[in-house]
């Protein structure tokens, strides 16, 4: 054995012993005899046996041992010639793999060693390289996804497409556990559903001509019979997937983990390698169980577990002979998976914590003592992968004892240092996906799982409030509800505490990786971990990642809350030993880190922009604020990928040492199944392309010269040295000099905020689902239970259906109500509440402190803004039913400076991504329309409350204003006319889709923050006339889209034959006219607040602003109002998508305008409104009528007064005709009932009733009057752009004439002449010459 030395910290000179031998001294203080007697005892024969035979056999030294040795393990050992011959009915090559050559397809990427398959594409399709045709065979599926897949048999003639797949052609057979079916041409219901985690086995009997399947070792019964046999008929193992689906295959080149008695695997075990290392292994435990007493020269049992390598050298010669033939075979797999795996769970059987059994720490101190470190290397990776494997594809069982099991072993190899850095190194997450190692499966079959012995009684909401939603203690709650609500509490306890023992587990693995003081053989195990850490974030936060590199959400959710507790212990440790230090409860990460370079955040936006354009832009604020230069030539590096970096990189990557293995590490160590790590080669059946697997897979890597100093980075760049701050380089001033205990674990933080933003967020979400589930059965089965209850007696027919929807309602209910506790316990705990809930304390006070450093809060990241918000909702949303938020300490603190945040940001100019803009705007739309997070906005000092209403009342045109419009509407809504409904009157019998949604919360109205709007709408006059001016054009807009997209509504309705309306054309329209209401709302909100800013007419813009308003609102009540007309005939065509298209909430809103200029005013204010209301050519006094309903009798007066209230020109008003006396009685009767404020009692009050009255009379009276003045006007005389009003307005210096509204409307907004396009500098009162 040749030794590379250099690689190990123990020695290597024990090897020389072996090597002198054949010199007596070699037996060291062990006389000959008791040698003999030691080596007999540790390498008995197995012919030779009994005490009668010891005193006969020959003297064994260790110049015979390896002879001895030798003779020993070729017994019983199978000629050479029989063990080559094939077996029959078998044929194709060993070892079997995927045919990557012609075999498929489709689109595929294959793994690097040929077993493990991703679909890339519709629908692929894969076989084996090896087919039977006679006897029994099986092989296993381990099913990485749980999609669409058709798992079975295929012979050499089944064609493949992308729609056809194993199962959909005569002879091809599968079973497909997505949809629970078999195929084989026709479908029909078969097995069971299977899960990620589960494993498939694939029996064929060539002999009877059957087909079975089995699901984690339990048949699920005979599949097909009588296929097709004979000559020239072979199957071969084959798969059909979908796209991203994915799979291993075991034929046998490991163990099979349920082997079916009288099957074999498609692949030969090694049988002589198999009994050589059960022999060897053997032998190792006689040496660990046998003493040599030297005082009384005899040898004595002791027990294994005591066992300690002392350096005796008849005990290490005795082991190096044995690990001569030992060490190669553990660089086998399906080995190191029978014999070594099985050796090292057996000691750890007998219980107790791992720390209790050190025989293993001293066995894998042999293994680097007496292995070459390639032998060691291998045989600890095939270790970790057999166990992750191991542990992904176990079955749960009620006390999680097999995952336990496995966490077990994965902690006692891990304990041991040199293995630890090592497998960070090169293993845990290059070859492996390790973060399996965090993730506990849900079980989708409840009744294997065991839950139903874990929780025998099952429980669920019974009782719902009249929005539907759980109530949390229902005062009705029968004895018998509340003792099976107890027992169900009890179990789902009982629950817990077994998956907190896993958990515990998997924190102790990885505390072990976060150890920083196992410095004594090189870099600390921390260091290692971090820059590992930091590259997985890295492939999974590019775009450009490979898809199998992406970790699954599932996944990452356990790793996140497995890595806070890690994390947190570690800090606290660290704190108790530096008192003064910043405590985990108080933890954040500090402004410097986002821009001194230390720690790479790949592509990701900064909240200012992209790095590159930041350095360029801010590099006096870094000189001047944090002492940081940037380097010139950084500034001007291009990103641009170096096109030769290729053939470094390949180098790079080769594995050390392959050459001295020969085959066993021709394939790079980085690849394994894709179940486990990276799939390597990508087969298309358009051109069959294998990717080189020498490249490295990240591509972001090239020629950052960032990304090369995270892989270089030494524990000093990190946490700093005398003089040197390591990851905080660079504190800005702002920023207080508390002592941090380890800046390690700040970048671990931030990246756990990554992973927070990466996926975990949307998994949160997903997992909802279940608890969605129950509730809706739960309300199915109350109602199905209220049928019952009302079944008249004669009906048994209907009572029957009843009881059977009963029956299926409940066995779903007893199901889901087990998952759901699963789930409960593994992702909704009230520990995991408070580690989102941490999260969200760190990313506030992160923000806080990169917020105080001016201009560098630009180069934050962008995604701790979106953590931040995301975690609220999440402990809002799907945290909530099971664990209330008020609970978490410091909980109204933290509401409030979240609040601030977002009052403070939404507007911030050194934000500048759009998205990141409209989250921040969502978020705090969001807020304010529930009573708890809206009292924390006006907690925030005054100033930002006053900044916040200031950006608010920003124009609207230059910037994304409806979100900014709604949170005005909803901290109005519930003072406004008829404004305190939570869902429109004519929707309550509807049930609402989600009763959460922010637009179904109960108002709130926030008289405080309506103080700060008129405040600055009465001191700032230019903004407030630039404010409204811009709302006035957008619901002229809104309003205007409306109407055209109900027009065409209308006809495409009225067309004969029958086409269906575009629903994405429904939802702008419906957008449109509910944006229309809002605007609407505002304006309400600013005449009741402010009235003077149309009624002072001493403020420049007064009038121009009545007059826009008064023409907005008749249009809207025309267009509204008028008879059969298009909004009613589209409203009564109730169409999904447009059911908040009402004539109630729109009539409403103008309704609140009118009584408030026109009733609630000054008398000088009423006057000059309603002089402007009448003045308006589209003014109709009908409109006003209608909101109370006066038809009939009343509308012959109406008839009468409505044509003399028009102006005799009001061409524009004549769009719309009058109503017709008789049609409006017998029409409105005879089709639905009028619409009348008077019929919405519980949404109207009676004082507004009575405004409304009072409105009217006044109205009716002034229209008289106005038509009896009304003098009539030459056509000549009226404003050539509006043929309402008379010129009244000249330009300057063009002298073109128009009336004074249209001009000044114009030129809020334009400064060119309606006419020629001249500039105009001026506009002077106009009158007409009195001679002409």
């Amino acid at each position: 054995m040749s030794s590379k030395g250099g690689g190990t910290a123990l020695t290597r000179r024990n090897y020389r012993l072996s090597s002198d031998t054949d010199k007596p001294r070699a037996t060291g203080i062990v006389n000959e005899k008791l040698l003999s007697d030691y080596l007999h005892h540790v390498f008995p024969s197995t012919k030779a046996q009994g005490p009668a035979v010891a005193s006969l056999r020959k003297t064994l030294g260790f110049q015979d041992l390896g002879a001895h040795l030798e003779r020993l393990l070729s017994e019983g050992e199978a000629s050479e010639d029989s063990r080559d011959q094939p077996v029959e009915g078998r044929l194709g090559p060993q070892p079997v793999v995927l045919d990557h050559t012609s075999g498929f397809e489709g689109l595929l990427f294959v793994d690097d060693d040929l077993l493990g398959v991703i679909g890339h594409s519709n629908f692929s399709s894969i076989r084996a390289t090896t087919c039977v045709y006679k006897g029994k065979w099986a092989y296993e599926v381990l099913i990485s996804s749980q999609g669409l897949m058709q798992i079975g048999w295929c012979t050499l003639n089944c064609r493949f497409n992308q729609e056809e797949g194993v199962g959909d052609t005569p002879d091809s057979y599968a079973y497909d556990g997505n949809r629970v079916r078999k195929w084989n041409v026709t479908t029909t219901n078969y097995g069971k559903s299977w899960a990620a985690g589960d494993i498939v086995s694939c029996l064929i009997d060539l002999d009877e001509g059957t087909i079975t399947f089995c699901l984690n070792g339990q048949s699920l019964g005979t599949a097909f019979t009588n296929i097709k046999m004979g000559p020239g008929v072979a199957y071969f193992p084959a798969i059909s997937l979908s796209f991203k689906e994915s799979v291993a295959f075991n034929f046998g080149s490991r163990p099979l983990r349920y082997p079916v008695d009288g099957y074999l695997p498609l692949q030969n075990p090694p049988s002589a390698d198999l009994t050589k290392a059960h022999k060897l292994l053997g032998y190792i435990k006689n040496v660990l169980s046998t003493s040599i007493d030297t005082q009384e020269d005899r040898l004595l049992e002791k027990d294994c577990a005591l066992w300690r390598l002392h350096g005796e050298p008849t005990v290490l010669i005795a082991l190096a002979h044995i690990f001569n033939h030992f060490a190669p075979l553990m660089c086998k797999v399906y080995l190191v998976e029978d014999v070594l795996m099985n050796f090292l769970l057996g000691i750890l059987e007998g219980g107790g914590s791992v720390d209790e059994h050190p025989l293993i720490q001293q066995l894998l101190d042999l293994f680097w003592l007496l292995m070459e470190d390639y032998e060691v290397n291998e045989c600890l990776k095939q270790l970790m992968m057999s166990l992750l494997r191991a542990y992904r594809f176990s079955p749960i069982i009620p006390d999680l004892g097999f995952q336990i099991h496995y966490l077990r072993l994965t902690t006692a190899i891990l304990h041991h240092e040199k293995s630890r850095k090592y497998l960070l190194n090169n293993v845990l997450f290059d070859v492996l996906r390790s973060v399996v190692f965090f993730y506990i499966k849900t079980p989708l079959r409840v009744k294997e799982a065991g839950l139903e012995e874990l929780i025998p009684t099952t429980w669920w909401p019974t009782h719902f409030d009249k929005e539907g939603k759980d109530e949390r203690d229902p005062k009705d709650e029968s004895a018998d509800e509340r003792l099976r609500r107890r027992a169900y509490e009890r179990g789902c306890q009982r629950l817990k505490k077994r998956i907190e023992v896993v958990e515990e587990l998997q924190v102790q693995i990885l505390r072990l990786l976060l150890n920083n003081k196992d410095k004594t053989t090189g870099e600390a195990s921390r260091y290692i971990f971090l820059n590992k850490f930091r590259k997985f974030l890295q492939e999974n936060a590019s775009n450009r990642g490979h898809p199998t590199a992406l970790c699954p959400p599932e996944y990452m959710v356990c790793f996140l809350h497995r890595l806070i507790t890690a994390v947190r212990s570690c800090w606290d440790e660290g704190n108790r030993k530096s008192p003064g230090s910043v405590n985990s409860e108080e933890a954040y990460v500090p402004p410097q880190l986002f821009y001194n370079g230390k720690v790479d955040y790949f592509d990701l936006q900064r909240l200012g922009g992209l790095l590159s354009h930041l350095k360029k832009t801010l590099k006096d604020d870094l000189a001047s604020k944090a002492n940081i230069i940037i380097d010139p030539a950084e500034i001007q590096a291009t990103s641009m990928d170096d096109l030769d970096e290729d053939e470094e990189s390949g180098a790079a990557q080769r594995p050390f040492g392959a050459a001295a293995m020969g085959g066993a590490l021709a394939r790079p160590s980085w690849l394994s199944s894709p179940t486990l790590g990276r799939a390597n080669r990508f087969l298309s059946t358009a051109a069959v392309s294998l990717m080189t697997p020498r490249r490295p897979l990240t591509q972001p890597e090239k020629v950052k010269i960032r990304t090369l100093t995270v892989e270089q980075r030494t524990e000093e760049d990190i946490e700093g040295s005398h003089g040197n701050d390591g990851l905080l380089l660079g504190r800005p001033l702002e920023e207080p000099d508390q002592p941090i205990a380890d800046k390690s674990l700040l970048e671990i933080i931030d990246g756990i905020v990554m992973m927070y933003n990466l996926s975990v967020h949307q998994q949160l979400g997903k997992m909802v689902v279940v608890s969605d589930d129950v509730h809706e059965y739960a309300v199915a089965l109350k109602d199905t239970e209220e049928k019952i209850a009302r079944c008249p007696a004669r009906r048994a027919d209907i009572l029957e259906e009843l009881q059977k929807s009963q029956k299926v309602f409940a066995e779903k209910l007893n199901h889901l109500s087990r998952r759901l506790a699963w789930i409960n316990a593994t992702i909704y705990s009230k520990e995991k509440m408070l580690d989102v809930y941490w999260l969200l304390c760190v990313c506030i006070r992160t923000i806080e402190h990169a917020d105080n450093t001016g201009s560098l809060f630009a180069f934050a990241p962008e995604f701790y803004l979106n953590v931040a918000m995301n975690a609220y909702s999440a402990l809002k949303n799907y945290f909530s039913p099971a664990n209330s938020m008020e609970e978490l300490p410091g909980y109204e603190e933290t509401l409030t400076q979240l609040a601030a945040i977002l009052a403070k940001h939404f507007a911030d100019p050194r934000i500048v991504g759009t998205d990141i803009k409209d989250s921040l705007m969502q978020a705090l739309a969001s807020y304010v329309c529930y009573p708890q997070s809206l009292r924390a906005v006006e907690r925030i000092p005054e100033e930002q409350r006053v900044a916040m209403m200031r950006n608010l009342l920003a124009p609207y045109e230059q910037r994304p204003w409806a979100q900014t419009n709604w949170i005005l509407v909803r901290l109005w809504r519930g003072c406004g006319f008829g404004y305190r409904y939570t869902r429109l009157p004519h929707l309550l019998k509807t049930k609402p889709e989600d009763a959460n949604l922010p637009s179904l919360q109960k108002p709130c109205p926030s008289l405080l923050l309506q103080r700060h709007m008129a405040e600055l709408l009465s001191m700032d006059k230019d903004m407030a006339a630039s404010f409204l001016n811009s709302v006035l054009n957008q619901l002229n807009w809104a309003f205007s889209e409306f109407i055209g997209m109900i027009q065409e509504i209308q006809q495409a309705a009225e067309r004969p034959e029958r086409n269906f309306v575009d629903t994405r054309q429904l939802k702008v329209c419906a957008t449109c006219f509910d944006l229309s209401v809002s605007l609407l709302r505002v304006l309400e909100m600013t005449v009741t607040l402010v009235p003077e800013i149309f009624l002072d007419w001493s403020r420049p813009s007064a009038e121009l602003l009545l007059r826009r308003l008064a023409q907005l609102l008749n249009q809207v009540l025309n267009r509204v109002t008028a008879e059969k007309n298009l909004f009613d005939r589209v409203v009564n065509l109730r169409l999904p998508g447009l059911e908040s298209v009402d004539h109630y909430p729109i009539l409403v809103a103008v309704t609140g305008i009118l009584v408030r200029i026109l009733v609630d005013g000054d008398r000088q204010g009423i006057s000059r409104a309603a002089s402007v209301l009448l003045s308006d050519p589209c003014f109709q006094l009908h409109s006003i009528q209608h909101l109370l309903g006066e038809g009939g009798d009343s509308s012959s007066s109406s008839a009468a007064v409505a044509p003399a209230a028009r102006p005799v020109v009001g061409s524009l008003g004549s769009s719309v005709a009058p109503p017709i006396p008789s049609a409006a009685g017998t029409a409105g009767s005879s089709e639905r009932k009028h619409f009348s404020l008077h019929s919405y009692t519980d949404y109207i009050s009676e004082d507004e009733k009575q405004k409304v009255e009072l409105m009217l009379a006044f109205l009716t009276e002034e229209s008289k009057q106005a038509a009896a003045s009304t003098a009539p006007t030459s056509e000549e005389d009226l404003c050539p752009i509006c043929y309402a009003h008379s010129i009244s307005a000249i330009f300057k210096p063009c002298s073109h004439k128009s009336c004074k509204a249209c001009i000044n409307q114009h030129l809020m907004n334009n400064k060119d002449c309606f006419f020629c396009k001249a500039t105009i500098t001026g506009v002077e009162d106009y009158s007409k010459p009195a001679s002409s």
